[in-house]
Order: C-alpha cells, then sequence, then structure tokens
C-alpha cells in the first residue's frame, strides 16, 4: 500500500499546473470560509459586549427584550422582589443608555454610559489609569480605552466635556474584553449620576444583576422571576439570545450564511473540475498500473489518497492565510472584527471532507470503468 501511495503522490506532484491550480481552489474556498464566519463570531461577540463586560451570573429584563442596545425600563419593584427571593446573595440595578457627548473642539459624539450600582460598583471595568473609587467624585466618567476611544477625543483623566448639557469630567480610563458592535464609545459612572444626566422615563432600571448564593438555587431564581412576569437569564443563554436576534432577526446571519456557500461552491467547482481534468489526462497511468496488476480498489486508495492530500494543504493554508489576515487587520484596521474559533475551524474542515469526497467520487467514476485493453489499443 505505501508503494501505492508514492506513485498517486509523484502522478500527482508531477503535474504541477494541475497541482497548483487544485490547491489554490480549495485555499481560496477555505480562506473565504473561515474569513466570513470568523467575521460572524466577531459580529456576534461585539453585540453581546454587554454581557461579557459585565460579567452577572444572572439578568433580569423586560420579556420583550430582543436586542442589548434597545433596553427597556424595570419598575422599581422588580429590584426589591428579586432582592428577596430565596437563593438570591444580593442583585443591584444596571443602567443602560446612550448620552451625547460634546467635547472640547464643539463637535458631538453618541457614547454609551453604564451606570454601576453606587454601593457596590457591580460590573465595573479592570481599570489601566486612575483608581475606581475615582468614580465618586463630582462629575466622575471612567472612559474605556477600546476601539472607540480616539472617537472621544483620546481623552485623558483631568479631561472635561459635557454629556446632555452636563460637565463631565473623565477620573480613569480602562479596559474591558470586547468593545461594542456599532462604534459607539463607552463611559462607566454611578447609577445615580447616570440617571441625572440622561433624559429617562418612568422608570430606570435597564437590568437587575442577580449573584446566587450557589449555582444550585440558579434554576429557583429564575423560575420566581418568571413568576412575576419578567424574565431572567444566565449570562451564556442571555449571550444566545442576543446571537439568535441576530441570527434570525436581521439579515446578517443570512447573507453571511450566502455568501459562505459561494465560498464553498466555488472550492467545490474548482477542485472537481481541476481534479477531474487531471484524471483524464491520467487515464493511461492509470490503465498501465489495472495491466500490472493493481486491483479497483488500489485505484480508489490512490485517488483518495491524492484529493486528501491536496485538501489538507489547501485548508492548511487557507486558514494560515485567514489567521494571519485577521491578526494584520484587528491591529491597523479600525472596527474590524473577527474571532476564530473551533466552530469556525470544525466547519471548514468539515466543508474540505466534502470537497475531496466530491472530487473523489468524480475521478473514481472515471477509473473504475477504465480497461488496460483500452488504452494499450490506443
Amino acid at each position: 500500500m505505501t508503494g501505492i501511495f508514492k506513485i498517486a503522490l509523484k502522478l500527482l506532484i508531477n503535474d504541477r499546473g494541475k497541482f497548483a491550480a487544485l490547491i489554490v481552489g480549495i485555499t481560496f474556498a477555505i480562506f473565504l470560509i473561515v474569513q466570513l464566519t470568523s467575521i460572524f463570531s466577531g459580529i456576534l461577540m461585539k453585540a453581546s459586549a454587554t454581557v461579557l463586560n459585565i460579567g452577572s451570573r444572572i439578568w433580569v429584563m423586560d420579556p420583550s427584550l430582543q436586542n442589548p442596545l434597545n433596553t427597556i425600563a424595570l419598575p422599581d419593584y422588580v429590584l426589591d422582589a428579586v432582592r428577596s427571593m430565596k437563593g438570591v446573595k444580593y442583585a443591584v440595578p444596571l443602567y443602560s443608555g446612550v448620552g451625547l457627548v460634546r467635547l472640547g473642539n464643539g463637535d458631538y459624539e453618541p457614547a454609551t454610559v453604564m451606570g454601576l450600582d453606587d454601593a457596590s460598583l457591580t460590573g465595573r471595568p479592570e481599570m489601566i489609569e486612575g483608581r475606581i473609587e475615582d468614580i465618586y467624585s463630582d462629575n466622575a466618567f471612567i472612559v474605556v480605552k477600546d476601539q472607540e476611544y480616539s472617537k472621544l477625543g483620546n481623552p485623558e483623566i483631568g479631561t472635561t466635556f459635557e454629556i446632555n448639557d452636563h460637565r463631565a469630567v473623565i477620573t480613569g480610563i480602562a479596559q474591558v474584553p470586547v468593545s461594542t458592535l456599532f462604534g459607539i464609545p463607552t463611559l462607566y459612572t454611578t447609577y445615580l449620576r447616570a440617571i441625572q444626566y440622561l433624559p429617562n422615563p418612568r422608570f430606570t432600571i435597564g437590568y437587575v444583576l442577580v449573584e446566587p448564593k450557589s449555582e444550585a438555587e440558579v434554576p429557583g431564581i429564575l423560575d420566581e422571576v418568571s413568576k412575576i412576569g419578567y424574565l431572567g437569564l444566565t449570562n451564556e443563554k442571555f449571550e444566545e439570545k442576543i446571537a439568535n436576534y441576530y441570527k434570525y432577526q436581521t439579515g446578517i446571519g443570512i447573507n453571511i450564511l450566502i455568501m459562505t456557500a459561494i465560498g464553498f461552491l466555488v472550492g467545490l467547482s474548482i477542485s472537481g473540475q481541476t481534479f477531474y481534468t487531471f484524471v483524464l489526462e491520467n487515464l493511461d497511468k492509470f490503465g498501465a498500473l489495472k495491466a500490472i496488476g493493481a486491483r479497483n480498489s488500489d485505484l480508489v486508495y490512490m485517488i483518495l489518497f491524492q484529493t486528501l492530500f491536496s485538501s489538507f494543504i489547501g485548508y492548511g493554508l487557507g486558514v494560515g492565510i485567514s489567521a494571519l489576515l485577521i491578526a494584520v487587520a484587528t491591529k491597523f484596521v479600525p472596527n474590524y472584527t473577527a474571532n476564530i474559533g473551533y466552530w469556525n475551524l470544525g466547519v471548514a474542515f468539515i466543508l474540505v471532507i466534502i470537497i475531496a469526497g466530491f472530487s473523489s467520487l468524480l475521478a473514481v467514476r472515471k477509473i473504475i470503468g477504465v480497461q488496460p485493453f483500452d488504452i494499450f489499443r490506443g
């Protein structure tokens, strides 16, 4: 069997033009698949930025909420009701809104304002400069240094500006795991200051953040929340809800799916046609192998080896080029988002196996029917 594989490899590599075309086709297909699915994964991760950055174990919200960008205010009694539930260690309010920031040069820039519970500061970001305690100072705000930081004029500690005609002072610079999806800078302050600075309806609580006494208490808390007419979700379920919204209720999911399918079909057609042409041009060699005793099964193994060998090289090159492009673009292109994970690589691997199988099927059907007599007669 080793000898059969050596012959198969020499046949494949010796035809450099066909081999190169085969590799390029598969590489291009895998590059598109990994790139597009990584971008989609990055979009979903940024869409869940609030959940990932705050990191609460349980989120209580209005049941009709679909998108975390559009919070639905909760009545004040919900916070008291949740705090009184069995198994709740503590529950605190979280404010989330958008304010219009007037910069020192007179320009205006919208910014997401997160209001943290005044007593505990639950969900506070990691500080880079300054102290978290300075958030209690007069007019104090903490700015997040992420991809949108420059839109606020790269503020430093002590920088002043206005938010809805109120004076604001930067008292700290922080970092968060994930920046927001739609290119809006983020500011943190206390809950009471947030509701004073931003215009609000009668109710101001965006979410109630709950910490259970133990993991065993989580199902009971979620059940109690549903009994009072509101929705309780763990952070994992909240991320899933956000992802489902962008997958099925916006055009993002279907467009990425269509583009991924196009990339797959391009690779399938190029590799299938190229490999079929390769087999046609080497029918005499396969016929000669049959004449000296090679069985149909041996030729099938040769074809499978050739297609898998080409596909795995194309897979490695496609993933490598995509990862390199993502690394460079993330560093130098503002607001670029992509995230390669195991599921991206798994999808691409499954699709490259399908490409290899399709190419093998076309070739096998041709070589099974070849007869040594036909080759030598020609």
